[in-house]
């Protein structure tokens, strides 16, 4: 069985890439869909490199039964393009750094996380650092409905049918 492989990318690694990670792995468990996937996150800087998510961000999550304490940020590798088979964008700035790096053969795979929540009329999630707790919450929000949309999209279109073979 060949397994579906999903990047999550923000600029540091330790609030919106870890929180969408963890919230699309909830949303697999809930769904008994776990072993079909790869998951994992990254960032387009390598100012965090090594640490955990953003204290707020874990709290915040937690609130929700989501669990971000094992994640570690790192930064995208070149590898990353090949090995995975979406990579998906918090933001503009995000996206243009993925897009200026990749490998020509591989554009296809990057997109926005919020381009599978088209209901939020939003395409970017807001950094949530500089702000409140109402920014990890929001994140949290965005990351659920995405997270929902894209697994959708992969049910929809037989992605996750064609790759699952029980």
């Amino acid at each position: 069985m060949e397994k579906i492989k999903v990047l999550f990318v923000c600029m540091g690694n330790i609030c919106r890439s870890p929180t969408a990670e963890g919230v699309f792995a909830k949303r697999l468990k809930e769904r008994n869909l776990e072993a079909y996937f790869v998951i994992d996150s990254a960032g387009t800087h390598a100012a965090h490199i090594g640490e955990a998510p953003d204290l707020r961000a874990q709290s915040a999550a937690l609130e929700r039964d989501v669990e971000l304490t094992h994640i570690c940020a790192r930064k995208v590798i070149m590898g990353d393009f090949e090995d995975f088979d979406y990579l998906l964008a918090m933001d503009d700035d995000n996206y243009a750094a993925l897009m200026e790096a990749c490998p020509e053969e591989y554009k296809d795979k990057v997109s926005y996380f919020l381009d599978y929540a088209p209901h939020l009329g939003e395409r970017e999630v807001p950094d949530p650092y500089f702000g409140g707790k109402y920014g990890f919450e929001r994140v949290l929000d965005m990351a659920e409905a995405a997270s929902e949309g894209f697994l959708n999209t992969l049910l929809a279109t037989g992605r996750i049918n064609e790759t699952v073979s029980e």
